[in-house]
């Protein structure tokens, strides 16, 4: 049993700021739980391209501008205006001051902005192309010097607490939903602990690997989706699954990103044959469109021509010297599968990137049940609407982690007051199950799941492919839920679950939404946008 007064699982910007931000009061205690052994080990220690600024010619208002016209009309205008207004300074003072990150800066030695699509002026600031990873480092550093931060690494959150659900008072039944933590499976001890909190935090990250080709980090499953799921919150936008169009297509590089900050520092797309075609479905964004927009674009050309991939040219448009400083770990990670981008195209492919609907929350990070924050890419806000606009979502993880780390503050005693004895939550057991759970099985199932998500489910849909994904996701799920029930828990047994909760959730939105909007796109949408590829 472990008892504290606020628990974050995950350690990405989006936890780590909110960990940060409350461990301002030496008096409250903090568990941190991540299933990686490292705690970098993140959705956010991934992201290359950078994190938007406010550059001397930018504005708030631009900025909302351009983030309300990505999201195709489904982004929350006040959550564009909290991001605009509230991310740069919050940048300034947490990643600048506190965690020290020291960003590309130019040769005046002022911050250097580098642009990215659909954006109206250069805003986005960099360390290299390993942006995610610097300000990872820079966060884990300043929360490892808070000795009220009790760390739990290697270990996986299986289930929320939540009454009614894991009450023993039958009359909790007519009470509203709240969380109290969570159940978390220790790797190593290969035991499952009641983590008693008053407040509860999930930042958890994204579900890209539930899809065959993408660009996320193993821990990718839908987490924190599917808990949040199970135990009653709201999920709103979840058929809005955002493709990056460039992905590395070369055997073995297991979906590589290849940043959009290429393309935004000259690079153009061509068929394998040579052939620019970007301006055929973009005219006037050609290469720097939105996402949506490219990557659908480029599934058109391989479908249409029989390509396996196409081609990403930035060696024709800057001196390779530049490209080597501008783009240091893309050029040494593709240089490993034998692509030198300083001389010669990048073979590419779209892969499931990120997720634009979640876990319903306000303006504050609170979700649907009481006690209970979702930040980051768990989380929907309403900022990215049916589409990303790049480099928003590690600002939105910093400004909504510090918003919910501000608003607990607030409420903490008085939830510490309503917070269970360990006598009312009942423990885990597994004492009557004998069976270890078979990786082969695992690993096999997990597939099945990404085939189905990348071809029914994927960056063209279809009201019948919809419902064949979700027969038979729901005929797998039923069979994961069977084998889950009698078999001792892992990491992995805990992800599949929820791999397959999550794809369900995903499928069963796009089916019911029949309008296509950014990147939920229909053949058959009930508006016509599926007779025309943008």
């Amino acid at each position: 049993m472990i008892e504290t007064d606020v628990l974050i699982i995950g350690t990405g910007i989006a936890g780590a700021t909110a960990a940060l931000r409350l461990a301002e009061d030496p008096n409250l205690r903090i568990a941190v739980v991540t299933r990686a052994f490292d705690p970098h080990d993140s959705n956010t220690y991934w992201a290359q391209g950078g994190i938007i600024h406010r550059s001397p010619d930018d504005s708030a208002e631009l900025l909302a501008e351009d983030i309300l016209a990505a999201g195709a009309g489904a982004s929350l205008p006040l959550a564009a205006q909290i991001l605009s207004q509230e991310g740069p300074p919050l940048l300034e003072k947490i990643l600048i001051e506190i965690s020290q990150i020291e960003f590309d800066k130019n040769e005046n030695g002022k911050l250097a902005y580098g642009n990215e699509a659909a954006h109206q002026r250069r805003r986005i600031i960099h360390v290299g192309d390993g942006t995610g990873a610097a300000i990872s480092k820079g966060l884990i550093a300043a929360l490892k010097t808070k000795p009220n931060i009790r760390w739990f690494a290697d270990a996986t959150a299986v289930d929320l607490i939540t009454y009614p659900h894991h009450s023993r008072d039958p009359l909790d039944t007519y009470k509203p939903i709240a969380c109290h933590g969570a159940y978390v499976f220790d790797h190593k001890g290969r035991a499952v602990h009641r983590t008693l909190a008053a407040i509860t935090i999930l930042a958890t990250g994204g579900l890209g690997r539930i899809y065959r080709n993408t660009t996320n980090p193993q821990g990718s499953r839908g987490d924190g989706l599917a808990m949040a799921s199970r135990a009653g919150a709201r999920i709103i936008n979840a058929e809005y699954v955002q493709f990056h169009p460039t992905a590395l297509a070369v055997p073995g590089s297991e979906g590589f990103l290849i940043s959009e900050a290429v393309r935004g520092e000259g690079g153009v797309l061509l068929t394998p044959d040579g052939r620019p075609f970007m301006q055929d479905y973009s005219p006037e964004w050609k290469d720097l469109a939105p996402r949506d927009v490219v990557s659908r674009a480029i599934h058109h050309v391989m479908e249409k021509n029989g390509y396996t991939y196409v081609l990403l040219d930035i060696a024709s448009h800057k001196p390779a010297e530049e490209i080597r400083a501008r783009f240091p770990n893309i050029y040494a990670h593709c240089l490993k599968f034998g692509v030198d981008i300083s001389a010669e195209p990048i073979p590419v492919v779209p892969a499931a990137h990120y997720f634009c609907g979640g876990v319903q929350v306000d303006e504050v990070g609170q979700t649907s049940i009481q006690n209970l924050y979702a930040v980051g890419e768990a989380s929907c806000t309403g900022l990215h609407g049916a589409n990303r606009l790049a480099s928003t979502s590690l600002l939105e993880g910093l400004v909504w982690g510090h918003r919910a780390a501000r608003d607990i503050a607030k409420k903490l005693r008085e939830a510490l007051r309503n917070i269970p004895t360990r006598e009312m939550i009942p423990p885990w057991d597994e004492s009557h199950l004998d069976a270890d759970s078979d990786p082969a099985l695992i690993q096999g199932d997990m597939q099945t799941i990404q085939n189905i998500m990348w071809h029914y489910v994927g960056l063209v849909r279809s009201g019948e492919r919809l419902s064949r994904a979700i027969r038979e996701l729901r005929h797998l799920q039923n069979e994961i839920e069977t084998f889950y029930r009698v078999t001792k828990l892992s990491d992995g047994l805990i992800g599949l679950r929820n791999a397959v909760e999550s794809a369900l959730i995903v499928a069963q939105a796009a089916r019911h939404n029949r309008q296509s909007r950014g990147c939920h796109y229909r053949v058959d949408s009930v508006d016509g946008e599926g007779d025309r590829l943008i």
